[in-house]
C-alpha cells in the first residue's frame, strides 16, 4: 500500500515522541511494581485508568487523526492515545518504546448467525433475538475453528516496519485470545431474558449448550498449541477486567523454542450476566464450566462488573486465581475478610463519579480513601473503567488519577 511522505512524517513523528516516552525512567520504575504486585508483594496499591466510552471525549477521532489515509488511522489512534496516557492521564501504565503486531486468525464462527435488535441511541444498547430455541436447535451449532490469514499477517508487518524501523522495533507478536466465559456467546445464542428464565424452566438445555461450547472451546485451545499461535501474555498487556500482565511467573512450561502453551498466560472468565443468579446456581451453570478452562492457563483473573461478595467459596475453587474483581455493586468489608494477601483485590470504584452532573473530588476522595484503609491488608489495585462519559469536560480523568494516586501513594495506614 503507497504511503504518502506526509502521512508517514505525521506517523513517524509520533512514534518518535512515543519511543521518548518509553524510555523515561518511570516506565521501568512502574514495570518492576507490577512485577512485584502481581506476585503478591505488597507495594503501594496501583492506580491505572482505562476511559474505554469516554475515549471520544478525551481524544476525538475528528479533530485529532491527521492522516489522509484511513489504512493508517488506527496506528494514529493508537500512537496518540498513547501519548495522551503519559501526558495528561499519568496513571501507573506502562508505555513500552515498541510497536507490536500480532497475527490476524479467521474464526468459522459456531455455525449460526447472531441476532439482535436495532439501536434506538447512536450509543445505546440492543436487545439479542434467539438463534436457538430448543435442544433440536444445537445441532445446527458447529464446533468453530481457527484460520491463521498469514497473508494478512505479512502485509501488517510490512507497514509495520515501513512505518516504524529506525523509529520504534516492530515486534511480531505470535499470540490468540480465547474466549473462556462462555456466557457472553450463551446470551447471543438464547437471548439473555432467556439466559436467566431457563436456569429454572429449562435447566438441562442451558446444561447442553455449556457443555458443547466448552468442548468446543477446549478443542479449539489445543488447536492453538498444536499450531504454535500461543505466546505468554505478561508484559503491558491487558488482563483480566483491567490489570497489566507484567510477571516473572510466566511462562512456566514453554519456550519460544519448544512452544508455549496456555499454563504460560494469564487466564479471564466473568460471569456479568449473573449478578442476579444465586451463588449456588453461578457455580452450577457456568463457573464449573469455565473451570475447564481455567485450569490449562497459568494465572487467573475472574469476574468483571458482577458482585462477587456472596460467593468466594465459589470463585476460590478457581485454580492459580491471581485477581479478582471486585466491582462497585460488590462488599469491600466482605471482599477484604475474604481475600487478604490470597489473590489481587482488584477494585473498579463507581464510574458514575466521572459522569455525574457535577464533579465532586471529596467525594471521589472519601470513596478511595475508605477502601485503601479497608484493604490495608491486601494487595490493592484501583480501576477506573467502563467510563461512558465525562460529560465532554476530560479534566475529570486527569484530576481523578491525581486523587488516587496522591491517597495511593500515602501507602495502606497503620
Amino acid at each position: 500500500m503507497p504511503i504518502s511522505n506526509s502521512d508517514k512524517i505525521i506517523i513517524r513523528d509520533l512514534a518518535k515522541r512515543v519511543a521518548e516516552i518509553g524510555h523515561h525512567p518511570q516506565q521501568a520504575e512502574n514495570r518492576e511494581m507490577w512485577k512485584k504486585h502481581n506476585s503478591l508483594k505488597r507495594t503501594k496499591p496501583m492506580v491505572l485508568v482505562f476511559p474505554e466510552g469516554s475515549w471520544c471525549e478525551l481524544l476525538p477521532l475528528k479533530e485529532n487523526l491527521k492522516c489522509e489515509s484511513p489504512a493508517l488511522h488506527g496506528w494514529e489512534w493508537h500512537l496518540r492515545h498513547l501519548i495522551y496516557r503519559w501526558e495528561y492521564l499519568r496513571d501507573d501504565n506502562v508505555i513500552e518504546p515498541r510497536i507490536r503486531v500480532g497475527p490476524v486468525f479467521k474464526f468459522t464462527g459456531w455455525g449460526v448467525e447472531i441476532r439482535h435488535s436495532e439501536r434506538t441511541a447512536e450509543r445505546g444498547s440492543w436487545a439479542y433475538e434467539p438463534v436457538i430455541k430448543d435442544s433440536a436447535d444445537i445441532k445446527k451449532l458447529r464446533q468453530p475453528t481457527i484460520e491463521f490469514d498469514e497473508e494478512a499477517t505479512r502485509q501488517n508487518l510490512e507497514l509495520a516496519h515501513e512505518l516504524f524501523d529506525g523509529v520504534l522495533p516492530v515486534v511480531y507478536a505470535k499470540r490468540i485470545n480465547l474466549d473462556c466465559t462462555l456466557l457472553t456467546t450463551l446470551g447471543e445464542f438464547i437471548g439473555l431474558d432467556n439466559l436467566l428464565l431457563y436456569l429454572a424452566d429449562r435447566p438441562e438445555f442451558i446444561h447442553e449448550l455449556m457443555n458443547f461450547m466448552t468442548e468446543s472451546t477446549l478443542a479449539m485451545m489445543d488447536q492453538a498449541e498444536r499450531e504454535g499461535w500461543v505466546a505468554p501474555n505478561n508484559e503491558d498487556d491487558y488482563v483480566g477486567s483491567g490489570g497489566v500482565g507484567y510477571t516473572d511467573e510466566l511462562p512456566t512450561t514453554g519456550s519460544e523454542n519448544r512452544g508455549y502453551t496456555f499454563m504460560d498466560c494469564w487466564g479471564f472468565a466473568c460471569a456479568q450476566e449473573f449478578s442476579l443468579v444465586s451463588p449456588q446456581m453461578h457455580y452450577e451453570f457456568v463457573l464449573k464450566y469455565q473451570i475447564k478452562l481455567l485450569e490449562r492457563y497459568g494465572l487467573n483473573c475472574y469476574a468483571c462488573c458482577e458482585p462477587v461478595s456472596d460467593r468466594f467459596e465459589y470463585v476460590f475453587k478457581i485454580p492459580r486465581l491471581r485477581r479478582l474483581s471486585i466491582s462497585p455493586w460488590a462488599d469491600i468489608y466482605k471482599s477484604a475478610d475474604a481475600l487478604k494477601d490470597r489473590c489481587i483485590f482488584s477494585w473498579k470504584p463507581n464510574p458514575a463519579d466521572l459522569a455525574a452532573e457535577v464533579f465532586n473530588p471529596d467525594l471521589i476522595r472519601s470513596k478511595i480513601q475508605e477502601c485503601v484503609n479497608v484493604a490495608r491488608g491486601c494487595v490493592l489495585e484501583i480501576i477506573m473503567k467502563d467510563t461512558h462519559t465525562v460529560r465532554n469536560e476530560p479534566w475529570r480523568m486527569s484530576e481523578w488519577v491525581r486523587i488516587a494516586k496522591e491517597i495511593a501513594d500515602e501507602g495502606y495506614p497503620d
